[in-house]
C-alpha cells in the first residue's frame, strides 16, 4: 500500500503537466510563427466558407443546443435509431446499369451470393421517358441503364430472385409512375404482395431537369403522376418509397457541401408541398421520401453533412406538423464520381474506401461504393465485388456496425456539424424567400452559385493546392492506359426493337382489343381509377410506351433550363496525358523533358525532383542526368537528348550566372526547344526573361496551364 502511495505521488501527471488554456497555447503558437499571421497560417477556409480552426476545445461546443440529443430521438442528429446499426445493417445497395434484363439478372444472381443485400437498378433514358425501344434510337437504348418494356422481361429480370428477401430500388427519372405500374403488374403476375417488398421506386424531376436540361412534360403533370405512384403504395400498405431527392447533380458538378444540402432540402420541401396540395398528408409523404447524397473525400465534412442533414430535415418536418416517428431521414449515399480518375484507376479503390467509411460513420442507411472503373467502363464481377467488399470489411473487420454515432463528442465534428447546419439553413431560407427551388433553378441561381465553387475547385486543382494522387501529383510514369470497353449499342437497339415489335403482335385479337380499350380508359381518366386498368393492361401485354402515352395523352409541354455540367475533376490533367500518349503514337516516344541539373547533388536535387514530378503528371518522359559541372556540358547533353524542353535546376544564388549561357547555347542550336527555369526568384525574373527563359515552374504555379501550353507548342512543331 505504501509503495502505491509513493508511486502515485511520484507520477502526478496533472501536477507535472498542467493543462494550458487556449490563450496560453495560442500565445506560444504565435511566438513560434515568428511574426507570421495566425489566421493565414493555421486557419483553413473551406469551399463552404467555413473557417477550420487548428484546435477545438470544449468551449467551442458548450452552447450548442443539440449537444445532449440522444440517438433515435429528438432531431436524429446522432442517428435515426437508438441502437445504431446493432441489429439493423446498412444496405449494401450496389447500383446496376446493365442494358438487358437477362444480363442484369445474371449479375444480380452472382452478386446476391457475394455480399449484395439491396438491389439498385438504373433505367436507360428512353425507359425513364416512358418510351419503348422502337420509339427511341440507337445509341440511347440501353445506354447507362436497363431497357425494359413489359411484364415478360420483368419475369426475366427477377428470375430466381425472391423480391421480399432484400430491398428493390429503381430510379425512375422524372416520373416513376410507368415503371411503378409495371412493377405492380409483375408483382400481381407472380402473386407477390407489395406489402412484403421494401425499397424504392423513385421519381426526382429536379434531378432529371438539372442533368438533362429539360422536362418533357409539365411539372403539374409530373407531380400528378408522383402523387398516383405514392397513393398506390399507401393503399397497398407497402413500405416502398416513391419520391427521390438527390444531391448527386450538385456534388458531381463541383458544388460544396452547404449547396448540396440546401438545394436538396429545398427540393424536398417543394415535393412535400406539391403532394400535400394534392391531398396527401405530411406524414404519408414524409415516409415515402428517399434522400441520396454524394460522398466526397473530405472525410470529416462528409460525416458532419449527414448528421446536419438529419437534424435539419427533422426541424423542417416539425414545422410541417409531422409526427416525430415520421421525421427520420432515409439516406442513401453514393461515392461521388467527381474525384474518380480514369488514369491510375486503382487509386479509386482508396478514395471509395474513405468515402464509404465516412458514409457509415455519418449514419447512412444504404450505400453504393463505386467500383474503381465505374466512371469510364461498365463494371464487371471483379470491380463490383471489390466495391462490395469495401463495405463488408468495414463492417466485419472494423466493426463499424458496433458503434453508435462514433463521431459524437468530437469537438471538431460537433462544431463542424453546427457550422454546416447554420450555413445550410441560411441558404435554404434565401431560396424559400425567393420563391422556392424551381424558381431558383429556372432563374439560373443554382447553376451560377455552383459554377463559382466549381471554378474555384478547378483553379486549386490546376495549381495542385488540392490533390488527386496519381493525377495532378505523384503520377505513375510507367502506367499502362486502361482500355475503354466498347459497348455495341447498335446490337442492343436492334435486339430490343425486334423483341418489342414481336411482343406487341403476340396473342389473340380479343386480347389486343382489350388492351386498346384499357389504354383508352387510361387516357380518359385522370384519377386513381386508372391504376387498375394500367396494371391489367400490362399483364395482358401492353408495353411501357403504350401505357405512358395513354397516361400523358393530354399532358402539357415541359420546361427547359441550363443544365449543371457534370464532370470529373481529373479530366483536365487526363487530357494532357492522353495528348502525350497521342504524340507517342505519332512519333514513337513521349514528349521529352531534359533536366539541366547544375552543380553537386545537394544543389540541384530538390528542384530536379520537383520538376520531374511536375512534368510526369503531364505524361512527359523525363531525362534526369547526374549533374553537370559546366554549362557547355549541360547544353551539349540537352541538345543530344533531342528533348523538346529543357528545365534548368539549381539554386537562386547560381541562376544569374548559369542561366544566360545555357539558354543562349540551347536556343542557338535548337530555336524550338523550350527552356524553363525551376523556381521563381522574384528579383531575377525580368533578367531571366531577357535571357530567353520561356517559363517558370514553382510551388503554386498553374501546372495545368503550363503543361497545356507546352504540349500545344510541342504538338504544333511535331
Amino acid at each position: 500500500m505504501s509503495q502505491e502511495v509513493k508511486l502515485e505521488e511520484k507520477l502526478n501527471l496533472k501536477k507535472d503537466f498542467p493543462v494550458p488554456s487556449f490563450d496560453e497555447w495560442k500565445a506560444q503558437v504565435e511566438k513560434d510563427l515568428k511574426g507570421e499571421s495566425f489566421e493565414k497560417k493555421l486557419i483553413t477556409k473551406t469551399y463552404e466558407g467555413i473557417d477550420l480552426q487548428p484546435i477545438y476545445t470544449s468551449n467551442d461546443i458548450k452552447d450548442l443546443p443539440q449537444l445532449n440529443s440522444l440517438p433515435g430521438f429528438e432531431n436524429y442528429l446522432r442517428g435515426s435509431f437508438a441502437a445504431g446499426f446493432n441489429g439493423r445493417d446498412w444496405e449494401i445497395a450496389q447500383e446496376y446499369n446493365q442494358s438487358l434484363p437477362e444480363d442484369l439478372n445474371e449479375a444480380l444472381l452472382y452478386d446476391l451470393q457475394r455480399g449484395l443485400n439491396s438491389i439498385n437498378i438504373v433505367l436507360d433514358n428512353p425507359t425513364q421517358l416512358g418510351l419503348d425501344a422502337d420509339q427511341s434510337k440507337s445509341g440511347e437504348v440501353g445506354k447507362d441503364g436497363l431497357s425494359i418494356s413489359g411484364v415478360r422481361k420483368m419475369l426475366v429480370l427477377f428470375k430466381d430472385i425472391e423480391l421480399s428477401n432484400q430491398p428493390i430500388n429503381i430510379s425512375g427519372g422524372f416520373s416513376a409512375l410507368p415503371i411503378t405500374l409495371l412493377f405492380n403488374a409483375y408483382a400481381n403476375e407472380t402473386r407477390t404482395s407489395l406489402m412484403n417488398i421494401k425499397g424504392s421506386i423513385t421519381s426526382d424531376p429536379y434531378e432529371y431537369l438539372l442533368t438533362k436540361g429539360v422536362l418533357p412534360f409539365s411539372l403539374n403533370q409530373i407531380f400528378d403522376e408522383i402523387k398516383l405512384a405514392t397513393e398506390l403504395m399507401i393503399k397497398s400498405n407497402s413500405a416502398i418509397k416513391t419520391i427521390g431527392v438527390s444531391g448527386l447533380p450538385y456534388c458531381n458538378s463541383g458544388a460544396n457541401t452547404v449547396q448540396e444540402l440546401a438545394f436538396t432540402l429545398a427540393t424536398a420541401v417543394e415535393y412535400l408541398n406539391e403532394m400535400i396540395s394534392r391531398g396527401l398528408s405530411v406524414d404519408e409523404v414524409a415516409k415515402r421520401i428517399k434522400f441520396t447524397f454524394g460522398v466526397g473525400s473530405f472525410y470529416f465534412m462528409e460525416i458532419a453533412k449527414l448528421r446536419a442533414a438529419r437534424m435539419l430535415w427533422s426541424k423542417i418536418l416539425d414545422a410541417f406538423g409531422a409526427q416525430q416517428a415520421n421525421s427520420k431521414m432515409f439516406i442513401h449515399c453514393k461515392a461521388t464520381e467527381f474525384n474518380q480518375t480514369y488514369l491510375d484507376p486503382y487509386v479509386n479503390m482508396l478514395r471509395t474506401t474513405t468515402e464509404t467509411f465516412s458514409a457509415i460513420v455519418g449514419g447512412a442507411d444504404s450505400i453504393h461504393s463505386n467500383p474503381y472503373d465505374e466512371s469510364f467502363n461498365p463494371s464487371d464481377n471483379f470491380s463490383r465485388r471489390i466495391a462490395r467488399n469495401t463495405q463488408i470489411v468495414l463492417k466485419e473487420e472494423s466493426h463499424l456496425d458496433q458503434v453508435i454515432d462514433p463521431a459524437g463528442g468530437s469537438y471538431f465534428v460537433e462544431k463542424l456539424t453546427d457550422d454546416i447546419a447554420k450555413a445550410v439553413w441560411k441558404l435554404f431560407q434565401i431560396i424559400e424567400e425567393n420563391g422556392g427551388m424551381i424558381k431558383a433553378i429556372q432563374s439560373g441561381f443554382v447553376q451560377e452559385e455552383i459554377t463559382k465553387v466549381a471554378e474555384a475547385r478547378k483553379k486549386d486543382f490546376a495549381k495542385r493546392k488540392s490533390v488527386l494522387v496519381g493525377t495532378n501529383m505523384y503520377a505513375n510514369p510507367k502506367e499502362e492506359i486502361t482500355k475503354i470497353k466498347k459497348i455495341d449499342y447498335d446490337a442492343i437497339y436492334k435486339k430490343r426493337v425486334e423483341y418489342i415489335q414481336k411482343y406487341r403482335i403476340t396473342g389473340e385479337d380479343k386480347k389486343h382489343q382489350s388492351i386498346l380499350n384499357k389504354l383508352q380508359k387510361i387516357a380518359d381518366t385522370k384519377s386513381y381509377d386508372m391504376i387498375e386498368d394500367a396494371v391489367d393492361a400490362f399483364i395482358e401485354g401492353a408495353s411501357i410506351g403504350e401505357i405512358s402515352k395513354s397516361i400523358r395523352a393530354s399532358a402539357e409541354k415541359g420546361i427547359s433550363v441550363q443544365p449543371l455540367k457534370q464532370f470529373r475533376l481529373a479530366e483536365m490533367f487526363e487530357e494532357l496525358k492522353l495528348s502525350a500518349e497521342a504524340f507517342k503514337s505519332k512519333t514513337g516516344s513521349k514528349p521529352k523533358i531534359f533536366l539541366a541539373t547544375m552543380g553537386p547533388l545537394k544543389q540541384f536535387k530538390a528542384r530536379a525532383d520537383f520538376s520531374r514530378a511536375f512534368f510526369e503528371v503531364g505524361g512527359f518522359e523525363i531525362i534526369y542526368p547526374n549533374g553537370f559541372n559546366s554549362t557547355d556540358d549541360a547544353v551539349k547533353a540537352a541538345i543530344d537528348s533531342k528533348a523538346q524542353a529543357v528545365v534548368i535546376c539549381s539554386t537562386d544564388d547560381t541562376y544569374l550566372e548559369l542561366v544566360p549561357p545555357i539558354v543562349k547555347g540551347i536556343k542557338e542550336k535548337s530555336k524550338d526547344t523550350v527552356v524553363i527555369l525551376a523556381g521563381y526568384p522574384k528579383d531575377q525574373i525580368e533578367e531571366h526573361k531577357k535571357s530567353g527563359v520561356d517559363d517558370f515552374i514553382y510551388l503554386g504555379a498553374d501546372a495545368h496551364q503550363i503543361l497545356g501550353n507546352l504540349l500545344e507548342r510541342i504538338l504544333s512543331n511535331a
